[in-house]
């Protein structure tokens, strides 16, 4: 295998996840493996797959559409759009946008893998209440 392969199989991993296989992780990942992102930083398949299973339990159809790649060595970055509803609110489609940095092992599995993305910006400032306050923080930041 290669790491392209390893890229290729990944991509097609997240842009097919659902509820029904995050156990395939285990599959993909060293059983030591580093993940974070702007609000978890863990180690290990368990952690990792719980992560996940909390955002399908979380959001409603959520789902990754990754729109570049680039392979150096052992090392990939992914950048992508994470599409989702939030529960209860199926009229609007919200959107993360992202980058992953990815790390393969020499048995080519995903050791280490770092999301990108700003939670303020990408998440908070949607949300209603919460949105209103994020914005009026960042203009009273920008004078």
């Amino acid at each position: 295998m290669t790491y392209q392969a390893c890229l290729t199989d990944f991509v097609c991993f997240c842009e097919q996840l659902s509820c029904d296989n995050t156990g395939q992780f285990a599959a993909l990942y060293t059983p030591d493996a580093y993940f974070k992102d702007p609000f978890n930083e863990v180690r290990g398949h368990a952690a990792i797959i719980r992560i996940f299973d909390h955002m399908f339990k979380k959001v409603d159809a959520p789902r990754f559409v990754v729109s570049q790649s680039l392979l150096q060595n052992n090392e990939a970055f992914l950048v992508w759009e994470f599409l989702f509803h939030f529960k209860g609110e199926k009229s609007v489609l919200r959107k993360i946008r992202g980058t992953t940095h990815l790390r393969f092992s020499p048995e080519h599995k995903v050791e280490y893998h770092r999301d990108y993305w700003d939670a303020a910006e990408e998440l908070y400032e949607k949300l209603p209440l919460l949105g209103s306050l994020m914005r009026f923080l960042k203009r009273c930041a920008n004078k």
